[in-house]
């Protein structure tokens, strides 16, 4: 099966509605683009056949394909988000296609020197004669997850109009604003109807995911003293260099940048900052929970050893649940593993069993009651101008998908 024209068409059509999601907003879902997209979504369900097909007031489109095996079979949803990531512009987004990638450099932008290279991403060295697609330089690609968006559209319109493939009840379901958090806040998983979900929201092909980073915000608010600078001994308290300070103090080797595989990190992702105040966002992230606690434990101690080096400042530290490790539900869900890891082989990749180093829906909807694997969409560099995805890795994600419903209609599961 080649779907890989009808792929790119689509890939393509939604990554030119800006989508990027706001973490500030307090509307939901956080940006308009992500409405445009969802109705935009939901015509063309119906337009390929899905029926029951709704847009609610949060957003969220969803839909059913009706079962044509026999018997009572597990419903399956297959899920996708609609929002891009607020690290990089979405707008006006221009995919390029590379046909028939013959290794070396990829050229994204000379004009902006935005050069892709195996030496900074090996990854593309697996995909040495496919089709790549990035976007133009000055934006994100959006593959992340539109790619989803367009596997799931893709299969379920083969379906429909293959009747003799035999599956069960799916539903899909596309979902706002992932990308800050708050992905499945109303999502009502009884009402979805599924016995098991998967997200399409993963990386290189072959790539599976049943665990997830374990993960909390944090938040530093520092209340400085503003004096003149001329009688400013013993009077002063610079929140901003007391903000760079307590910076400063966190270990190199307990970042994003310096990390990788099971390693988790401490990312401190915004500072605003003058004399009088000053605010930390940041990230925390393991898979380990108790490693977790200990990275609060020891950001705790430096912003304590702060408090007495400035004391005429106030320092607040506060920690925000924001998701938990799945691996912990899908401990208790083998089947759904096993479907996709069945799946993968006959699609003739062999699977790669990974934790997420991150998050999805499906951590928050495991934990709702709906266990949620992640499947790969064929891309990698997410979140910025050097985003790329292959066309031949989405092509055997819609075929992963396709098999998956007919494993789950096996009367062996």
């Amino acid at each position: 099966m080649d779907f890989k024209q009808t792929l790119y068409k689509r890939l393509a059509k939604y990554a030119g509605v800006d989508t990027k999601s706001d973490e500030a907003a307090k509307t939901y879902p956080s940006s308009k683009g992500q409405l445009v997209l969802g109705r935009m979504l939901a015509a063309e369900l119906k337009t390929i056949g899905v029926k029951n097909v709704k847009l609610d007031k949060y957003g969220y489109v969803t839909g059913t394909i009706a079962a044509t095996a026999k018997g009572k079979t597990p419903v399956i949803g297959f899920l996708a988000h609609l929002d891009t990531a607020p690290d990089a512009s979405g707008k006006n987004v221009k995919p390029r296609l590379h046909k028939k990638y013959a290794g070396g450099n990829i050229h994204i932008s000379k004009k902006l020197g935005v050069i892709l290279t195996p030496k900074d991403c090996p990854e593309l060295l697996k995909c040495k004669g496919q089709d790549l697609v990035t976007a133009s330089g000055d934006t994100l690609l959006g593959a992340d997850n539109k790619a989803g968006l367009a596997i799931i559209m893709t299969a379920a319109e083969h379906l429909i109009k293959h009747r003799e493939i035999k599956h069960g009840a799916i539903r899909i379901a596309f979902t706002p604003d992932e990308e800050v958090g708050r992905g499945v806040k109303y999502f009502n998983v009884k009402k979805f109807g599924a016995d098991v979900a998967y997200t399409f929201d993963g990386d290189v092909a072959g790539t599976i995911e049943e665990e997830t980073f374990n993960a909390d915000g944090v938040k530093i608010d520092i209340k400085g003293k503003s004096v003149h600078p001329g009688t400013a001994k013993d009077a002063l308290a610079n929140a901003a260099r007391i903000a760079a300070d307590i910076v400063a103090a966190w270990p190199e080797n307990r970042l994003p940048e310096t990390t990788e595989k099971r390693d988790g990190f401490i990312m401190f992702t915004d500072i605003k900052a003058e004399i009088e105040k000053a605010g930390i966002s940041g990230i925390v992230r393991e898979h380990d929970l108790g490693k977790l606690k200990k990275l609060e434990k020891h950001l705790e101690a430096i912003v304590a050893e702060k408090r007495v080096k400035y004391p005429l400042a106030e320092i607040k530290l506060e920690f925000k649940e924001q998701y938990r490790n799945m691996g912990r539900v899908m401990a208790k869900h083998p089947g759904a593993m096993a479907n996709l890891v069945a799946a993968v082989k006959k699609a003739g990749l062999a699977p790669h069993i990974k934790p997420v180093r991150g998050g999805t829906d499906g951590a928050r909807l495991s934990f709702m009651g709906l266990p949620t694997p992640n499947v790969f969409t064929g891309g990698y560099n997410y979140h910025g101008r050097y985003e790329w995805i292959s066309l031949d890795g989405m092509n055997k994600s819609a075929e992963v998908l396709l098999n998956l419903v007919q494993e789950w209609a096996n009367p062996k599961n």
